[in-house]
């Protein structure tokens, strides 16, 4: 099993910025890919941001040259830095975590991030 603690969410005004992290636990894959997921209300959860074990990045359309995913796997941890966020921007962020051919996935318990003036 892997679990995976998540921090970073909050409140900030349009134009803010934010910095989530996600943690992984337990029992770590040798190779494993790490990413973000964001629900809004009344909406289907997206994927955001993704790196692979072999450090390929993709991003939501969105939020290309807002948002910046790294990882640090000395810490089994990934980052989202989230600059000149949008009100649109407001959603649940979850942390994903797989194996690196996508057969087992886990799944953060989510953190709020809110964009309002």
């Amino acid at each position: 099993q892997v679990q995976l603690v998540e921090s970073g969410g909050g409140l900030v005004q349009p134009g803010g910025s934010l910095r989530l992290s996600c943690a992984a636990s337990g029992t770590i894959f040798s190779s494993y890919n790490m990413g973000w997921y964001r629900q809004a209300p009344g909406k289907q959860r997206e994927a955001v941001a993704a790196v692979s074990s072999g450090g390929l990045i993709n991003y939501l359309d969105s939020v290309k040259g807002r948002f910046t995913i790294s990882r640090d796997d000395a810490k089994n941890t990934v980052y989202l830095q989230m600059n000149s966020l949008k009100p649109e921007d407001t959603a649940v962020y979850y942390c994903h975590y797989s194996d690196y051919l996508a057969r087992y996935h886990y799944w953060g318990q989510g953190t709020q991030v809110t964009v309002s003036s």
